[in-house]
């Protein structure tokens, strides 16, 4: 189970969190976000992928953030399609982020299959963006694609043992991602919750 922390803006903070070796740590680069990065450079253990997150962004903005940041990944988390998608592969990895609801169709992920190295799922809202709250996760009892996925949205350190439960569907869950519920304001992350989740995953 790898971990994903994601929304990291502050970089006192940053090098901080990369001590505790996660295995993603994911930087904004949508200017409406609360946790948007412009803090300078990321400068972190080469072990950790770097993670962008876009919204509805020109491919030139982003492949100019690819370049600058060295990023591993980006995480597209409007409406972006297939197509677009598409256009990344010989410069980075993708994750797509669907927003959940309890009527989710998850048939349509089948077109972005090809085209992206994971999914994201988190819980559907008002805006783009993390909500902070739960989906119901039962309902990724109906997903039945073989492509791997983060799940996302709300999680705390005392959700462990239900998601240990999801690793029961038999369903390709990748790992987790964690933001709004270890932090201390947008942006800066409780280095004592993410490490105590961290010992926990670890046992």
């Amino acid at each position: 189970m790898k971990l994903k922390v994601c929304g990291m803006k502050f970089e006192n903070n940053i090098s901080e969190i990369s001590n505790l070796n996660p295995d993603f740590m994911g930087f904004v680069f949508w200017t409406k976000s609360k946790r948007f990065f412009n803090e300078g450079n990321i400068n972190i253990s080469g072990e950790i992928k770097k993670v962008g997150v876009f919204v509805n962004q020109r491919f030139e903005l982003i492949l100019e953030k690819i370049n600058k940041y060295k990023l591993d990944f980006i995480q597209l988390h409007g409406d972006e399609t297939p197509q677009f998608c598409k256009r990344f592969e010989s410069y980075c990895k993708v994750i797509k982020v669907f927003n959940i609801s309890k009527d989710f169709d998850f048939e349509k992920l089948s077109p972005f299959e090809e085209v992206c190295d994971y999914f994201l799922f988190d819980t559907k809202g008002d805006s783009y963006g993390g909500s902070g709250i739960k989906f119901n996760w039962e309902i990724l009892k109906n997903y039945n694609s073989k492509k791997p996925f983060f799940l996302s949205g709300g999680i705390e350190i005392n959700d462990l043992r239900e998601i240990e439960k999801i690793v029961n569907y038999k369903i390709p869950l990748k790992g987790i991602d964690i933001n709004s519920k270890f932090e201390i304001k947008p942006g800066l992350k409780d280095f004592m919750k993410v490490e105590k989740l961290i010992n926990k995953m670890k046992k």
